[in-house]
């Protein structure tokens, strides 16, 4: 039987921005490491799925990765504050979360895996983050508060959850629900299967060719992400590609959801879903309301490409 639970507002941390900038920060680049080894070493899937992480009950993990007859994994452990390693032989290894520099987090990272016999190339240079410093020489990026970290993680554990739940209503072509280490964000994103305009590109460290391969095709997206580029509170957003004419002026549900023209996107303030009432329905409500305006505005065939939720009562044995 499917069962509908409901979050409350105890199950969403406080994670003002401002308060852990530094340790976000430390933790994306580290994150775009990991991120990185992974993307080496997967083969190419379509929109780069093959290149983000997913939440798992202790952190952030990479899932499995191959290495000739081998397969490896890497994890974020925002509970015991390790980088894990593990390997289909059942060898591990790990790296501690703590105060460290990205160069010094770098070198322990490719030391463990040399180690293991899992040496790996990556391009050093971060991606989406303008002067950008490459990971063996950045020694100015040395921030971890171990407590944001892990209230970060716990957020995220609640945007997937939803996110989850709003992409079980679609019929069509969706991503996973995963997490972008170089834009730093949870997202989801739904396709029409018609193909879209090409993407001007212009991401910093981040070719044309991927960003344009990325947004090939028509495309609503929702996602999270903590803060910063000129918002300093985390927030979910919603937006299209392209955006469709009179987008912006929609009218969107939850109020507190508003229009940022420097984004081209709508932002719900991640504070009013952790404190309504109902923090679940509160985010479906933006979600859907915005999935709903972008579709109408773009002219998808709503009919083909969706389907109502599965009744909680329904026995799906």
């Amino acid at each position: 039987m499917i069962v509908s639970q409901r979050s409350t507002g105890k199950d969403w941390p406080d994670i003002p921005y401002l308060d852990w900038e530094e340790t976000a920060t430390t933790l994306q680049l580290w994150m775009q490491i990991i991120g990185k080894i992974r993307l080496v070493q997967t083969p190419w899937t379509n929109h780069s799925w093959h290149a983000p992480l997913y939440l798992s009950t202790r952190g952030l993990t990479t899932s499995p990765i191959p290495h000739g007859g081998r397969l490896f994994e890497l994890f974020f452990d925002f509970i015991d504050h390790q980088l894990v390693i593990q390997t289909s032989l059942g060898e591990r290894r790990q790296v501690a979360l703590k105060p460290r520099s990205v160069a010094d987090f770098h070198g322990a990272v490719m030391g463990e895996l040399h180690a293991l016999e899992l040496d790996v190339a990556i391009r050093t240079t971060p991606c989406e983050i303008v002067d950008a410093i490459p990971f063996e020489r950045d020694t100015l990026h040395h921030h971890y508060d171990p407590d944001a970290a892990c209230r970060f993680w716990r957020a995220l554990l609640q945007a997937d959850r939803v996110f989850k739940e709003f992409r079980s209503r679609f019929l069509g072509k969706c991503s996973p629900v995963h997490f972008f280490w170089g834009s730093f964000d949870l997202a989801v994103t739904r396709f029409s299967g018609r193909l879209a305009p090409v993407h001007p590109g212009g991401i910093p460290n981040l070719p044309d060719w991927v960003t344009r391969e990325a947004y090939s095709h028509e495309v609503i997206s929702a996602g999270f992400w903590p803060g910063g580029g000129g918002v300093e509170a985390p927030s979910f957003y919603s937006y299209a590609y392209p955006t469709p004419t009179g987008f912006a002026q929609s009218a969107i549900t939850p109020t507190e959801a508003s229009w940022n023209a420097a984004l081209g996107e709508f932002l719900l303030p991640y504070e009013a879903v952790r404190t309504a009432s109902s923090p679940d329905d509160k985010l479906l409500s933006f979600l859907q309301c915005t999935y709903a305006a972008a579709a109408q505005g773009l002219n998808w065939d709503r009919d083909r490409l969706e389907r109502q939720p599965i009744s909680a009562s329904m026995d799906g044995s």
